[in-house]
């Protein structure tokens, strides 16, 4: 059983960092694309970084030039790099695994980033 699981969210002020972290335990996809999504109340779960297993990435307008994302697949990690944090970055922050090649598709459960102004 593929199991995501986030560590490292919390409470920072505004233009401060946070580093998630999330591991991936169980028998994962390969080839797979792994991710950082996030939601706020009331709104849709939203894509903030995608990236592939040669490394390729891309992050949302949202957030580009803040927020780096990566991934270590010898560890089965994806780390997203938060910084110059934002009142606006205050979300849930789900993991995300997600195969190439069928649809299997993984979450976390996610953890909370907190940005007070």
């Amino acid at each position: 059983q593929v199991q995501l699981v986030e560590s490292g969210g919390g409470l920072v002020q505004a233009g401060g960092s946070l580093r998630l972290s999330c591991r991936v335990s169980g028998s994962a996809p390969s080839p797979s694309i792994m991710g950082w999504f996030r939601q706020s109340p009331g709104d849709q779960r939203k894509m903030v970084g995608l990236i592939i297993d040669d490394g390729s990435a891309v992050v949302a307008d949202s957030v580009k030039g803040r927020f780096t994302i990566s991934r270590d697949n010898a560890k089965s990690t994806v780390d997203l790099q938060m910084d110059s944090l934002k009142p606006e970055d205050t979300a849930h922050y789900y993991c995300n695994l997600r195969a190439q090649r069928s649809s299997e598709e993984y979450w976390g459960q996610g953890t909370q980033v907190t940005v007070s102004s």
